[in-house]
């Protein structure tokens, strides 16, 4: 099953969260400094001893004081214009972290909007690729999948992608 929830992804209590991350795996602005903050500076250490993460691959982490067990830090491309690879670069980005969320004992990952902030890739198409990896990496494996949205707009996005597939996701947002 594949969730929309709008939330907080450093409150998400998955086994495994997803941290829209830098090349150099350290605390920068938005969900990555969001989730350094609360996880703490051994975070930020263990990071530093992964040294780095290229492009379009993932990287797995302790998650420390986040309410979660793992941190899967994920690296989207930069967006320019399209014609650069960054749709096979994104693509090879949800791949990665699907492909860490085999790692035994995580049954469920909260993920948010990946490379759609100061990566600047565009909402619509960049959860196109969410939804399509992760339908994908369902029929492999036994996983909950929620694509954790910040705010409405991004879950109205969301389900509207969601369309393609309405049997296989369900919507859930907090009381007010």
């Amino acid at each position: 099953m594949i969730k929309i929830v709008r939330g907080d992804i450093t409150q998400q209590t998955t086994t495994a969260i997803v941290n829209a991350a830098n090349t150099h795996l350290i605390a920068g602005s938005g969900v990555c400094g969001a989730i350094h903050r609360v996880a703490g500076p051994d975070l930020e250490r263990v990071c530093r001893e992964l040294g780095g993460c290229p492009v379009g691959e993932a990287r797995i982490t302790e998650a420390f004081d986040l309410p979660c067990e793992f941190v899967i830090h994920a690296v989207a491309p930069r967006y320019w214009d399209g014609t650069r690879g960054e749709a096979e670069l994104l693509t090879r980005c949800y791949q990665s972290i699907f492909a860490l969320t085999a790692t035994p004992g995580i049954k469920s990952v909260s993920i948010p909007a990946i490379g759609t902030g100061i990566y600047r890739y565009p909402i619509k198409e960049a959860t196109k690729i969410a939804f399509e990896t992760a339908l994908a990496a369902q029929e492999k494996q036994s996983l909950s999948v929620e694509f954790v949205c910040f705010d409405e707009d991004t879950v109205s996005i969301y389900e509207q992608t969601s369309q393609l597939n309405p049997q296989l996701i369900s919507r859930n947002t907090p009381a007010a």
